[in-house]
């Protein structure tokens, strides 16, 4: 999975359709390999997009959990810790 995709589900406040499409181009930007397709490819390049958000947009909106609702505030605290974690990891090889 791709780092910079993050946990939409089940967070406070909700995710927003802006959070969404950018998890959505990330996706699709992964799975193409390019990052700016060219004029040839945009249209499927966006019209990709476009459906992997509508898809978790749905998807999102269709979970449940009994878990109380994650704090964004919380969940960026884990990713930095981790992210010093990996790095400690990698100057001590």
């Amino acid at each position: 999975m791709c780092r910079n995709i993050r946990r939409l589900h089940n967070m406070a406040p909700p995710a927003d359709e802006d959070e969404i499409r950018d998890a959505a181009l990330q996706y699709v930007r992964k799975i193409s390999g390019s990052t700016r397709p060219s004029a040839a490819n945009r249209a499927a390049f966006d019209e990709a997009v476009e459906a992997v958000a509508a898809a978790t947009s749905r998807l999102v909106a269709e979970l449940v959990s009994p878990a109380p609702p994650r704090s964004r505030e919380a969940e960026a605290e884990r990713a930095r810790r981790s992210g010093l974690r990996r790095a400690g990891a990698a100057a001590a090889e």
